[in-house]
């Protein structure tokens, strides 16, 4: 399941003898000699999820491993399924790199995947400047994150081996791009799961604020403060598509609630809708203002408000628009707090559809992977029912090419 869905509507016996360590050997990352001899051997269910096409391998799914990594790996009959980077602290033991038998792990190898990503990245982002340029496992290279804004980097380690691989990367990306500035965004808690420090700061280059340009307007972006690594890219197409809606529906007034740093606003008032955008952050409404001006949007209300509070109080007021968009955080970041979550979503959804004038259209985001996208469908009906609407999905959307998602790995 993509990490953000998006809806537009007006309407997923181990046995028990380990096998013995394999004398083949795999080559080191970043060295010209063979290493000691490095293989895992996998029991039948990580095997069989390995040959589906899921990159990660759970320690209890691994009958023996020798080897520090990378390491060959195998089921108990000997089949080999590739090669993988080890996590010796983590409960993700082993992430696939390639399926390719007999591959050599290097340098050379590193270089090759990253200019992969970034020719790919030329072919399906126009009219931006800025977009994640390697997501981590669907591009080959799990626990990699490197997002662009404008000529500046940032990037992430999430994992021990990719850690360790950190100088050869920024290697590669100032060799392929030149960046003039290049930023760690390390502090996410995964991190910990590796045994690895958190940290963040400026690699190359003398600031951390840059300017960059999504779909013809400018943001600015702090690298060392904003979310995640300055931003939210992910949602570069669904702020085209709340335009484009916008324009061809006629919206005179729209509402973007939970706005951040205002692109789902600035979209729709290029539109020629006239909006209020709604955050509960002071930082992220001064950000977004300062957005606002750049593009000359002096007219965007920006309110400062709890969404829920805000969303009933406009309902018992009556409060009408022709456009409302709805882009939360996470409200499930794990499985145990999916009907939390379902009640969250249908809170704030129930209360939009109540805003909308006949014809008018939800813009309905879910960043919440552990909410399927039947599941998050169902809440939107039930929702509608509750606010005696009737609703037409008009489209299904997902995060943007730049974040492509591996088929057979829902979490990315």
């Amino acid at each position: 399941m993509p990490k953000r869905q998006g809806s537009l509507a007006s309407k997923p016996a181990r046995p028990r003898d380990a096998a013995p360590p394999s004398k083949t050997a795999a080559k080191a990352e970043g060295s010209g000699e063979g290493s000691a001899p490095a293989r895992a051997v996998l029991g039948d269910r990580g095997a069989e999820r390995v040959r589906g096409g899921h990159p990660w391998v759970y320690e209890g799914d691994i009958l023996g491993l020798a080897g520090a990594g990378p390491v060959r790996v195998e089921d108990r009959r000997g089949r080999e399924l590739g090669v993988a980077d080890v996590s010796p602290r983590s409960k993700i033991r082993l992430r696939m790199l390639t399926r390719e038998t007999g591959a050599v792990i290097d340098d050379a190898w590193l270089r090759g995947r990253i200019a992969r990503a970034i020719e790919y990245r030329k072919k399906v982002v126009s009219g931006s400047d800025a977009c994640r340029l390697i997501a981590s496992e669907a591009d080959g290279l799990p626990g990699l994150i490197v997002d662009r804004y404008g000529d500046a980097l940032v990037l992430q380690t999430l994992t021990a081996a990719m850690d360790g691989r950190q100088a050869a990367a920024v290697a590669a990306l100032e060799a392929e791009l030149k960046p003039s500035v290049v930023v760690e965004r390390n502090e996410a808690k995964v991190r910990l799961a590796e045994g690895l420090e958190l940290r963040s700061g400026l690699l190359r280059g003398k600031t951390s604020q840059v300017e960059c340009s999504i779909n013809g307007l400018k943001f600015g972006v702090d690298l060392l403060e904003g979310q995640k690594t300055g931003g939210f890219l992910d949602q570069r197409e669904n702020w085209a598509a709340a335009e484009r809606y916008a324009k061809a529906f006629g919206a005179r007034r729209a509402l973007d609630v939970f706005t951040y740093q205002g692109g789902f606003a600035m979209h729709m008032a290029r539109a020629g809708a006239k909006v209020q955008a709604v955050d509960s952050s002071r930082a992220a409404l001064e950000a977004a203002d300062a957005n606002g001006a750049r593009n000359g949007m002096p007219e965007i209300d920006w309110v400062e408000a709890n969404a829920f509070d805000l969303l009933r109080d406009y309902d018992e007021r009556g409060e009408l628009f022709d456009l409302v968009v709805l882009d939360p955080p996470a409200f499930a970041k794990s499985r145990i707090a999916v009907e939390a979550a379902i009640g969250g979503y249908k809170e704030i959804n129930l209360r939009a559809m109540k805003l909308l004038r006949p014809g008018g259209m939800l813009v309905s985001c879910s960043c919440s992977h552990h909410v399927s996208e039947a599941r998050f469908l169902e809440m939107l009906q039930a929702a509608a029912v509750d606010a005696r609407r009737e609703l037409r999905l008009l489209e299904r959307r997902g995060q943007a090419a730049d974040h492509p998602v591996l088929m057979g790995m829902p979490e990315s």
